[in-house]
């Protein structure tokens, strides 16, 4: 018998917001526009990793991998690859979202 799913915490999901849902935190969207380094150090804090590992594929399939969301690293690549931004702001959106609802 093939173990398909790892048993966790979280049930799998997709992330709470969409890739270009970014109108649903302009505060996020704003910051990520004009310092993306910024949230990316501010994820990186948020996920107790290092400060430079906060933009791109890695963190978000990290991220993915914890929470059970959906996705593939080929996927996460190609995201983070033709729209960086958005990708950043959509993880920092899930996670001022799972803090919201104490999930994080």
């Amino acid at each position: 018998m093939a173990v398909t799913n790892q048993p966790g915490r979280f049930q799998p999901s997709e992330f709470q917001t969409g890739l270009m849902e970014c109108c649903d935190d302009c505060g996020v969207c704003w910051y990520t526009l004009l310092c993306p380094l910024c949230v990316g150090c501010s994820i990186a804090s948020d996920m107790d990793e290092c400060c430079l590992c906060g933009l791109g594929m890695p963190i978000r399939a990290v991220y993915r991998t914890k929470y059970n969301i959906r996705g593939s690293m080929c996927n996460d690549f190609v995201t983070n690859y033709f729209c960086m931004c958005c990708a950043t702001c959509q993880l920092k959106r899930d996670i001022n979202r799972r803090k919201e609802q104490n999930v994080f």
